[in-house]
């Protein structure tokens, strides 16, 4: 049934389907109004299951065209059939029988781009999560799966080629003007991994020799022109191959891979089997379009749609609430790909800012959910950082807990077990607890219990007995339809620097704790470590080994002591950025209560001198010398929040920081790698210092000299991006910024993508007028409704990423949300329901925003029809 019904789904409710598919031979003859869907599925009657059980089809505003078993026309009297499901009674008892469902859909009219749509004169598919039931009715999924047979007829001149999962069978004229290609997929596979692409693109081909000595095709398709920008993709998509096999020993097993990117898209890509479908943002890229950021995206999201292969494909879900087992998976082994492929400690740090970010105050929320939720309304709202970064964390922790060893043995053993599988979670943990004898039961409750842990640590120095004890606590808050908790497994990495800087290597006497790895299992533990020669500073969570908030009384100088001193370069950023964390916290309050801000001499002392330590990879300073964001200090404040008073704490801060540095900023300013672009990690972390540089000195001067400079002579995008966001973020009325604005449309006037660019910078702009400057850009005319990307690079840019504006305090930046939401849920409720999220954290404002808050999402509740995505997120947010 669909979720439109308003049915609530409950993990414990799931049951088998009544017949196991064996296969199904698709057939599609496209046409833009009129594509006819021929699907002939072999199946046969699960055993155990009643005689006259009934075979029960999804579907999704489908109209039946005829209908066959085994050939013939099936009476009216046995079927019932509705645009939401077809029910077939009379079927055989034990024989195999053949179904033969005909439908007709139009392409060019599906704008929620799920199932098969039109854009730009592509044919595309969108299956994930249940959009194969837009195209024909069928058992739409996860744990039914089947060997997929695919013909695809078109007009020759239109779409040249006819792609579709698996490998190549052939093709050749089919009629008058038309021709075919058919595929064939020997991997059972579940609907929503169904894929096909009819178009005329550019195609960048090349090959990979497997492990195994297999040779496989590759080929990306783009649009036209564009075939030089798909290099990088291609790049990152073998090296990932190679990884996979000595990292995992996952060799790919068909003869061909294939990418294809289009504009218009809901998500970032489909990991669809031997044909993955991106987001064209996910593939393109060239010095002159791209920046650092989109190239380690384009490498990391490739490798992550590859991974699914593995993890997702050749063992899927059981069923939509184990969804984390393929993507919570899968984003922790993109982000070990990328750790490898770049700077670790720099990797990890901007995955701690990613998590703390976006999933943090999703845990803190209405929206909180488990790793793995009980229950959904609409599975489209559960594609959540929760389910990816929160899951990718749980699978890390296991990790940490069994050992690199016991953990590689324990995937062996997932892989070995369940290929050809829909799996759950269950299935997996047994793999790790199998090869390593641990008992995981209470750690397990990371799957089913939502909202982030917190550890209070307190330490005691006896300095005549040489003794050191640490104490854990652990709690976890009530979240919604979570009342009471269960104590966690948290494993926590520590480490004890002495004054001297060294390291003590010593084991605690009582406590569970093992390589350098805390293990609170209860509610309070304390370890005890015996023979330290000094105090030592405690340098706890190193790596952010657990997701969790650590509350710590530590001082000034003991944070100084672990950023000089860590030999864990993840933990030197984390003391340098608690240090920035308190100040900002402080000075924001100030703010708020209208008095005199405090110094931040410490804090600058302290940052500048990391920033001039060339003994510090470049990437790293610059991390560092990123102050927290305003959401960041926002949801550590946690209530009665002020934005103006966040922004022009932070604003101070940052002035002081940028004129007590002046003279080092200078210097560092001119770093940025000249000569011929790479996005190597070593270059981009050059550029990303320099870029910090030239905004605090350009802060500190008081003009936007330095950066109209750094932009007009830009050889690259990375570099012109960041020098016209200090233009429009500092400078927003000067003539600098108005020429370098307009410039950047001119120059990329033609390019989408580029284009985007100088949205959202425009949109991030702080300040109270900025909902002014977006409503103008909203009726632009390059402000293209249809297409997701652009509508993210503005409203979803200005909603997430400007607390100043779209927090106003006359509530102008929510009416304008839940307007745009409101008119998006008509076209496309899963881009209008993931722009919502915006307002997750709407009850930690301070009473004025808080109420206009309110208001703006009863006028959504209010507004009239409701797609189930939208419909689900505001009655969540707006429930008691």
């Amino acid at each position: 049934m669909r979720t439109e019904t308003g049915q609530v789904y409950k993990l414990k409710d799931y049951r088998p389907t009544n017949f196991v598919v064996e296969r199904i031979d698709l057939t599609f003859e496209l046409d833009p109004k009129e594509t006819k869907i021929v699907s002939r599925v072999i199946l046969h009657r699960r055993e155990g299951v009643a005689p006259d059980a009934a075979l029960v089809f999804d579907g999704d505003e489908l109209t039946l065209d005829s209908l066959q078993l085994d050939g013939n026309e099936i009476e009216p009297s046995l079927y019932d059939v509705t645009p939401e499901t077809l029910t077939i009674r009379g079927l055989p008892e034990s024989e195999p029988f053949e179904v033969t469902v005909n439908t007709t859909i139009s392409p060019e009219a599906n704008t929620k781009l799920m199932g098969l749509y039109r854009t730009n004169g592509a044919y595309c598919t969108q299956c994930e999560a249940e959009g194969f039931r837009r195209i024909t009715y069928f058992y739409d999924r996860p744990d039914v799966l089947a060997v997929y047979t695919v013909t695809i007829i078109a007009a020759k001149d239109d779409v040249k080629q006819l792609l579709s999962n698996g490998n190549f069978l052939g093709g050749g004229n089919y009629d008058e003007g038309r021709h075919f290609a058919a595929w064939f997929d020997p991997h059972p596979k579940p609907s929503y991994l169904f894929a096909l692409v009819g178009a005329d693109l550019g195609l960048v081909e090349d090959t990979f020799t497997t492990m195994s000595d297999r040779e496989v095709a590759l080929k990306i398709y783009v649009e036209h022109g564009k075939e030089g920008r798909a290099g990088y993709a291609m790049d990152a998509l073998k090296r990932s191959m190679k990884w996979d096999e000595e990292k995992f020993g996952r060799e790919y097993d068909l003869d061909i891979f294939q990418i294809v990117a289009v504009s218009d898209f809901n998500m970032g890509a489909m990991e669809n089997k031997g044909l993955n479908v991106f987001n064209d943002k996910y593939v393109l890229a060239d010095p002159e379009t791209a920046t650092d950021a989109d190239y380690a995206n384009i490498e990391a999201i490739i490798a992550h749609e590859y991974f699914h292969n593995w993890t997702g494909n050749r063992i899927t879900c059981r069923d939509w609430f184990q969804l984390c087992l393929k993507e919570g998976l899968t984003v922790y082994r993109d982000h070990a790909f990328s750790a490898d492929q770049r700077s670790a400690a720099v990797k990890r740090i901007a995955e701690i800012r990613l998590l703390k970010a976006h999933q943090f105050p999703e845990d803190a929320g209405p929206l909180a959910h488990p790793v793995r939720p009980e229950s959904y309304k609409e599975i489209n709202n559960f594609y959540t950082a929760t389910v990816y970064e929160k899951g990718s964390e749980v699978v890390r922790m296991i990790r940490t807990i069994l050992g690199a060893d016991d953990f590689r043995k324990g995937m062996d053993l997932y892989f070995e077990r369940h290929d050809g599988d829909a799996a759950t979670i269950e299935d997996f943990l047994a793999c790790f607890a199998e090869a390593s004898g641990r008992d995981l039961k209470q750690f397990a409750l990371w799957y089913s219990q939502a909202g982030t842990p917190s550890v209070s640590v307190s330490t005691d120095w006896n300095e005549a007995a040489g003794t050191f004890e640490v104490t854990l606590e652990q709690s976890l808050a009530p979240t919604p339809d979570q009342s009471r908790k269960a104590l966690m497994h948290i494993p926590l990495a520590y480490g004890l620097i002495l004054p001297d800087g060294a390291e003590f290597d010593g084991q605690p006497d009582a406590g569970d704790a093992e390589g350098g790895v805390f293990h609170l299992t209860k509610r309070k533990q304390t370890f005890t470590f015996s023979n330290v020669p000094g105090r030592p500073v405690l340098s706890i969570n190193r790596s952010f080994s657990a997701p969790v908030n650590i509350a710590m009384e530590q001082s000034a100088a003991d944070l100084a002591h672990i950023a000089r001193h860590d030999s864990d370069g993840v933990s030197r950023w984390q003391a340098l950025n608690e240090q920035a964390m308190r100040h900002l916290v402080a000075v924001s309050k100030l703010a708020r209560d209208g008095r005199n801000l405090s110094s931040a001499k410490e804090l600058a002392e302290i940052l500048i001198a990391t920033a001039a330590d060339e003994s510090l990879e470049p990437a790293f300073r610059a991390q560092a010398l990123a102050l927290p964001a305003e959401s960041d200090i926002a949801r550590e404040i946690g209530s009665n929040i002020d934005p103006d008073a966040i922004h022009t704490a932070r604003e101070a801060v940052l002035s002081e920081v940028a004129k007590s540095g002046l003279d080092v900023f200078t210097k560092l300013a001119d770093g940025a790698p000249t000569g011929t672009y790479s996005p190597n990690a070593t270059d981009a972390g050059l550029r990303a210092l320099a870029g910090a540089a030239i905004a605090y000195a350009s802060i500190a001067e008081g003009q936007p000299a330095r950066a109209k400079a750094a932009y007009d002579k830009s050889d690259n995008m990375t570099v012109m991006s960041q020098a016209l966001q200090i233009l429009a973020h500092q400078f927003p009325g000067s003539s600098e910024t108005a020429d370098a604005l307009g410039n950047f449309k001119a120059r990329f006037a033609t390019d989408p993508l580029a284009l985007d660019k100088w949205y959202s910078i425009q949109a991030m702009a702080p300040g109270s007028d900025s909902g002014v400057r977006v409503e103008e850009l909203l009726n632009s005319s390059d402000f293209d409704r249809t297409n997701p990307n652009r509508i993210r690079a503005l409203i979803g840019a200005f909603s997430a990423g400007n607390p100043t504006g779209f927090n106003a305090a006359d509530g102008t930046g929510y009416r304008m949300l839940a307007r745009e939401v409101v008119d998006i849920d008509k076209r496309n409720p899963q881009l209008a329901a993931r722009l919502l999220t915006a307002m997750r954290s709407w009850r930690s404002l301070e009473a004025g925003r808080q109420e206009l808050a309110r208001q703006a999402l009863v006028s959504i509740r209010e507004a009239g029809e409701l797609s189930p995505d939208v419909g689900d997120i505001v009655d969540r947010m707006l429930a008691n």
